[in-house]
């Protein structure tokens, strides 16, 4: 049973060296960057789970990203991930605890028709089935950089009220409290 802390209790060297073993040194060229570019992650969304010796098994952060529809309006959201756990201890529950672990941390903290959507790069076979992240409205979403439809997903309340057409981007407003 994986321990969560808070990501911030991590050194930062560690977070990257798990990154870079989850996703390889070249996944700063990955789209997924280029939305949350010059952006810090939110500390109280933000998740590492340990394994049974208190080592680094995995992380998950959460990013201020808005989407920008075609008149120029922000829709802020909040982007999940990467969620990241160490080749070796895929499969063992660590994603999935992260998981829960953040949306537990989201839905905690306002009531739910205030909650930001999620969005986010990702298996929508896994992220659909076991969260709700789906990608039926994001079709007409661009990202700067190129992008696989099927795995821009999104997880909101009620996904009625967000433009059918946009670009997802980094968000600047004071989200970190």
């Amino acid at each position: 049973m994986p321990s969560i802390i808070p990501l911030s209790q991590v050194a930062p060297e560690l977070i990257e060296q798990l990154l870079d073993r989850a996703f390889g040194s070249d996944r700063h060229a990955r789209t997924a960057y280029r939305i949350r570019e010059g952006l810090d992650w939110l500390e109280r969304l933000s998740f590492a789970a340990l394994d049974d010796n208190d080592m680094l098994a995995g992380t998950i952060q959460c990013w201020p990203v808005a989407l920008t529809d075609p008149e120029g309006r922000h829709h802020p959201m909040l982007m999940v991930g990467p969620v990241a756990v160490l080749p070796e201890m895929q499969g063992e529950g660590y994603g999935n605890a992260l998981m829960l672990a953040m949306l537990e941390a989201v839905e905690g903290t306002q009531p739910r028709s205030a909650i930001l959507p999620q969005v986010m790069i990702g298996d929508p076979e896994y992220y659909g089935r076991f969260f709700s992240f789906l990608a039926e409205h994001t079709r007409g979403w661009d990202c700067p950089g190129p992008h696989d439809p099927a795995r821009l997903l999104l997880r909101s309340a009620n996904p009625a009220i967000l433009p059918e057409r946009g670009m997802l981007g980094p968000w600047q407003q004071d989200l970190a409290n």
